[in-house]
């Protein structure tokens, strides 16, 4: 391609987006920002991976491999929660409505917040004691 007025061959701006060559208005490479792409799960997955009998160290690769993947997971789960029920608004029913068919996620999911109930209680009682 011609962009030039010297007759040189150069990248428009959307070529350079594509093969990760830098560009000067960004100062870095497309490949660049997707790798400095926020990682929310990061330090848990490590965790549950060393948990697991992976090393306690394990490669970056397979950490925002797994990270990748459990966004993914919620992403669908809460656009299809969105659909469900109210319109627009994520509820606690909605999802144990959408997972009720896997039983051992709707059997951890019903055991989670059996205990998060539990918590509740158990805080209001604290505080009134103290009180």
């Amino acid at each position: 391609m011609n962009n030039t007025a010297t007759g040189g061959d150069t990248l428009s701006e959307t070529e350079k987006e594509g093969t990760g060559v830098e560009t000067e208005q960004s100062g870095e490479s497309s490949t660049e920002s997707q790798d400095k792409k926020k990682r929310m799960f990061s330090k848990e997955l490590r965790c549950m991976m060393y948990g697991f009998g992976d090393d306690q160290n394990p490669y970056t690769e397979s950490v925002d491999l797994l990270d990748d993947l459990v966004m993914e997971f919620i992403t669908e789960m809460t656009h299809k929660a969105m659909e469900v029920g109210r319109r627009g608004k994520v509820q606690v029913e909605d999802i144990v409505f959408l997972i009720r068919k896997d039983s051992r996620k709707y059997s951890r999911v019903r055991d989670l917040l059996t205990m998060n109930e539990e918590l509740k209680k158990a805080r209001k009682a604290f505080d009134e004691a103290i009180y």
